[in-house]
């Protein structure tokens, strides 16, 4: 286990799961793998999420009358410069002291080691964000690769480029499950070379 705690995030990558709570869980069983601490939020009857610190769950429902189905999760990585009790209590016990970010090349060369690879994604949040997808558990990666339109020189100005408030260039800035294959091929025909950015596709946790 490193100091960064990557262990943490391997093992969600990898199992698509944090601390074994799934995308598709109920709450109940959700926070009985993250524990109580958390808050709740909705817009409305129909949709619902919960924040664990750095871990959210959301869930949707037909009607007041029906459970709540679980959506997706994602893990809010770019709050880490924010310290304190961003992650949660549970996950702190279960690895250890977090670091202040997450480096998505270090991340990508310890999940290649053990042979868990990343496919990259094109995204509508190109180029600031690149999407990179493990297509066995589902789970998707966005990384901070510039600001939109950054570029051109370096000086005092290309200094503040390579960083968006305490997010770095190179730093991972979420983690969610689940992007389905169905969802990546969208990805691909919209994004992908010859494809246009359009209002909406498949909904999911990306």
């Amino acid at each position: 286990m490193t100091p960064y705690s990557l262990a943490f995030y391997v093992d969600v990558i990898t199992s698509g799961t944090v601390l074994g709570a799934r995308p598709t869980d109920g709450p109940d069983r959700v926070t009985a793998s993250l524990g109580p601490d958390y808050a709740e939020n909705s817009f409305d009857d129909h949709g619902m999420w919960r924040d664990y610190g750095m871990a959210e769950f959301f869930w949707s429902r037909e009607s007041p009358d029906h459970p709540w189905e679980g959506h997706h999760f994602t893990l809010q990585v770019h709050r880490l410069p924010y310290g304190g009790r961003v992650v949660n209590r549970v996950i702190r016990e279960r690895y250890g002291r977090f670091g202040r970010r997450l480096r998505f090349d270090r991340l990508e060369r310890l999940l290649a080691q053990r042979g868990v690879p990343l496919e990259e994604v094109p995204d509508a949040n190109a180029p600031a964000f690149s999407l990179h997808w493990q297509p066995a558990s589902q789970v998707s990666v966005m990384a901070f690769r510039a600001r939109a339109g950054a570029g051109q020189g370096g000086g005092a100005g290309g200094r503040r480029e390579r960083r968006r408030g305490d997010t770095r260039i190179g730093d991972v800035h979420a983690i969610s499950s689940s992007m389905t294959a169905e969802q990546v091929a969208w990805h691909r025909a919209r994004y992908g070379r010859g494809g246009a950015a359009g209002p909406s596709g498949p909904s999911g946790g990306s």
